[in-house]
C-alpha cells in the first residue's frame, strides 16, 4: 500500500503543558481544582434547571444543554491531561487520538450553535414579547436543538476526517496536551493544503453564520431596548442577555484567535496557553456567570429553598 493512502503511526506522544516538575505539581492542583469546579457548576446548573418549575422555559432550557455541552467538551480533554501529568511518556493510541479529538469538535462545534439558538431565543423574548410562548414552543426548542447538535456531529465529522485522512508516516510527537487539529497537521507527511482549507471553509462558513444570527438577534435587541421608556424595563431587558453576551465574547473570541488566524503566526506556546482557556477555563466561567449575573436563577433558588424549609 502506498504511502498516500496508510497511516503508519499506532500511537501519539504527547508533550504536554510544561516538563519542568515544579511548575507540574502546581499546575496539576490547579487544573484539578478548575475541573471539578466545572462538574460541580455545569452539574449545578442543569439539576436546578430540572428541579426548580420556575426555571422552565427556554432559556433556561437551552442553558441546560450548554451546560452539556461544557461538561463534555471539558470532559473529554481534562481527565486525560490530569492523568498524564506525572507520567513520563504520555501515549495515546491512534484510534484514541481519532476519538478525542472528533468528540472534542463535537461539543466545541455544539456550544457555538447553542450559543446561536441562545440569541435567537432572548430576541423573541425582548423584541416580539406576546409572541413568545407562541413562536419558542416545546416542538420549536426540540427542533432547534436537533440542529446543533446535528450540525455540531456533522462538522466534527469534516473537522476529523480531514486530520486524519492525511498519512502519519514520521515524527509522532504531539506538542500539545491533547489532540487538536494545527499540532497533527503540523505531524503529517502529506500535502495539507486541502485540508487546511476544507476545515478553514468550514470553520468560517459555519462561524460566520453562528456570528450574523447572534449580531442580527442583539441588533434588534438593541434598538427594541432603546424604544423602552422606563429605566427599570431597559435595565431589566439587559439584564437578561447580560450573561449570554459575555459566555458568546469569551467562547467566540477564543475560537476565532484558535482556527482563524494566519499561519504564520502560528506559536505552540501561545496555542497551549489559548487552549487551556478554551478546554478548561470557559466551560467552568459559563455557569458561574450565569448564577452570579442572572437575578432570575438566585431569586428562583432562593424561593424554592424558602420553600422547602416551609414544608420541613
Amino acid at each position: 500500500m502506498t504511502q498516500d493512502n496508510k497511516s503508519f503511526v499506532r500511537e501519539f506522544v504527547i508533550m504536554g503543558i510544561t516538563n519542568d516538575p515544579g511548575l507540574q505539581q502546581v499546575l496539576f492542583i490547579m487544573f484539578l481544582l478548575i475541573y471539578l469546579v466545572t462538574i460541580i457548576g455545569n452539574t449545578s446548573i442543569m439539576l436546578t434547571i430540572l428541579i426548580i418549575n420556575d426555571l422552565q422555559s427556554p432559556m433556561y432550557y437551552f442553558l441546560t444543554n450548554l451546560s452539556f455541552s461544557d461538561l463534555c467538551y471539558s470532559t473529554v480533554v481534562s481527565p486525560k491531561m490530569l492523568h498524564d501529568f506525572f507520567l513520563e511518556r504520555k501515549l495515546i493510541s491512534f484510534i484514541g487520538c481519532v476519538l478525542q479529538l472528533y468528540f472534542f469538535a463535537v461539543f466545541a462545534s455544539t456550544e457555538c450553535y447553542i450559543l446561536s439558538a441562545m440569541a435567537y431565543d432572548r430576541y423573541v423574548a425582548i423584541c416580539h414579547p406576546l409572541l413568545y410562548v407562541l413562536i419558542m414552543n416545546r416542538s420549536k426548542c426540540v427542533i432547534l436543538t436537533l440542529i446543533v447538535y446535528i450540525g455540531g456531529f456533522c462538522t466534527a465529522g469534516i473537522h476529523t476526517s480531514c486530520t486524519f485522512i492525511l498519512p502519519f508516516c514520521g515524527p509522532n510527537v504531539i506538542n500539545h496536551f491533547y489532540c487538536d487539529i494545527p499540532p497533527l497537521m503540523a505531524l503529517s507527511c502529506g500535502d495539507t493544503f486541502t485540508s487546511k482549507t476544507i476545515i478553514f471553509g468550514v470553520v468560517f462558513i459555519f462561524g460566520f453564520f453562528s456570528v450574523f444570527v447572534i449580531l442580527a438577534s442583539y441588533l434588534y435587541i438593541f434598538f427594541t431596548i432603546l424604544r423602552i421608556h422606563s429605566s427599570e424595563g431597559r435595565h431589566k431587558a439587559f439584564s437578561t442577555c447580560s450573561s449570554h453576551l459575555l459566555c458568546v465574547a469569551l467562547f467566540y473570541g477564543t475560537v476565532f484567535f484558535m482556527y482563524l488566524r494566519p499561519a504564520s503566526n502560528y506559536s505552540v506556546t501561545q496555542d497551549k496557553i489559548v487552549s487551556v482557556f478554551y478546554t478548561m477555563i470557559i466551560p467552568m466561567m459559563n455557569p458561574i456567570i450565569y448564577c452570579l449575573r442572572n437575578t432570575e436563577v438566585k431569586e428562583a433558588v432562593k424561593s424554592y429553598i424558602s420553600r422547602l424549609l416551609v414544608d420541613t
